[in-house]
């Protein structure tokens, strides 16, 4: 999984809060827009700065420097169907290409029975990955 940079944590973190850039930056004595570098990864707070604004957060220091692991649910679900839609055309692949070699007279009957069993071992897969319905 891949991690939050530092300025969508705090930007996370602040908006789980309820707060508006300019209410941190209040709390943390510096300017709106200083909140606003920090969120898009332009700049970052001073070191000194960080037990002031894990306090604010109620987090420690160590997991505002760590970053939160992103779910990824939407990413994964992009993933499966992606996959979904490769193993589907795998299998239709090999059936077009059966269909097409055995016209042409260019593809044996053991050749032929493999590809289709590629094919069909595909769409067996792609059916296991669905969640019952």
């Amino acid at each position: 999984m891949k991690k939050q940079s530092f300025g969508t944590m705090i930007a996370a973190l602040r908006k789980e809060r309820g707060m508006t850039q300019l209410e941190l930056a209040e709390q943390m004595g510096v300017t709106d827009k200083a909140v606003s570098k920090w969120e898009r990864d332009l700049s970052f707070p001073d070191v000194s700065s960080l037990p002031r604004l894990a306090e604010i957060f109620g987090i420690s220091v160590d997991e505002l420097m760590q970053g939160k692991e992103q779910t990824g649910s939407q990413n994964t679900g992009e993933k499966a169907a992606l996959v979904d839609v490769i193993l589907k055309g795998i299998a239709a692949a090999m059936g077009i290409a059966v269909a097409v070699l055995t016209i042409l007279k260019q593809l044996d009957t053991s050749a032929a029975l493999g590809m289709l069993g590629i094919g069909l071992a595909c769409l067996a897969i792609s059916q296991l990955g669905k969640k019952d319905e």
